[in-house]
């Protein structure tokens, strides 16, 4: 059992959570990240890490009560417990000095690009982190990313915080004006990642896309989290989640992640029945 000893709703149905896991937070390096079960009955489904304390044995895990599971998960509370708890999971991100990293964010992306950019930065990089969100209160982390970052640049989709538009706008803003980029890394919605490595294609500029599919064991067994890369198959859990974005294949990938659209909407639609038949028996 692994507790709950913070949580925070940031803006409505996003929630941070600063889970005990020890063991984890011992292993844990940037780029990798964890396969929770809540209960007995629930699902395992992938969370990124966006933060550890070795010293204190805790991750930090950001959640959208979107989905059947992410909205159960939104009703724990600080000191109820998750049943399991798994990871570090994948390969860490490469960290060495390349120069210039621009890292991309998008939405709970930027969660994920946050213990990135620290460690590049670190090791003597000069990283710019663009963080996108459709308006300025779903802008995940803004202090957190300007402590580990050299510059933050911020895009929402309706303008309420900085640059009005899409994170590739900021992006292709940069290669406009020539500015040096020796490297991009790019984290969020697969729409996002593809447009980023369309736009760095053509400039050769080294891409690194992390790739979230559905995942079951997390040990490239049950094969879930395929995906293609290079015109090869590739497991995201083992092989990943980082890819040459480049290679990936992500109308593919897209493509898949609909297949058990139906299904997921069902077993929305089954809880979201209990929760309301609950609810009105609190009220009698």
């Amino acid at each position: 059992m692994f507790r709950i000893v913070d949580k925070q709703e940031l803006a409505a149905g996003v929630f941070r959570y600063v889970v005990q896991a020890p063991e984890i937070a011992k292993k844990a390096q940037p780029g990798q990240f964890v396969i929770l079960r809540l209960n007995e009955h629930g699902e395992r489904f992938p969370i990124t890490i966006a933060d550890w304390d070795s010293g204190k044995g805790t991750l930090t895990l950001f959640v959208q009560a979107i989905g059947k599971t992410s909205i159960e998960m939104s009703q724990i509370h600080v000191g109820d417990s998750i049943l399991d708890l798994v990871g570090p999971l994948g390969l860490a991100t490469e960290i060495e000095n390349f120069g210039t990293v621009v890292l991309v964010g998008g939405g709970f992306g930027i969660a994920a690009i946050h213990p990135i950019a620290r460690e590049l930065t670190r090791v003597g990089n000069r990283t710019i982190s663009i963080l996108g969100a459709r308006s300025r209160d779903l802008v995940l982390m803004q202090d957190e990313m300007k402590r580990v970052s050299s510059e933050v640049r911020v895009a929402t989709n309706d303008g309420s915080l900085g640059t009005k538009g899409l994170v590739t706008d900021v992006l292709n803003g940069m290669i406009i004006k020539g500015e040096s980029i020796d490297r991009v890394i790019a984290i969020g919605p697969l729409v996002m990642m593809k447009a980023v490595s369309d736009l760095t294609r053509p400039l050769k500029i080294q891409t690194r896309v992390s790739l979230n599919p559905i995942m079951v064991d997390g040990t490239g067994m049950c094969g879930a989290c395929r995906v293609t890369v290079a015109s090869e198959m590739k497991f995201a859990c083992v092989d990943g989640p980082e890819f040459d974005g480049h290679l990936v294949d992500f109308d593919g990938l897209i493509n898949r992640l609909k297949t058990y659209r139906s299904e997921e909407k069902k077993s929305l639609d089954q809880f979201s029945q209990v929760l309301d038949d609950e609810c009105r028996l609190g009220n009698q």
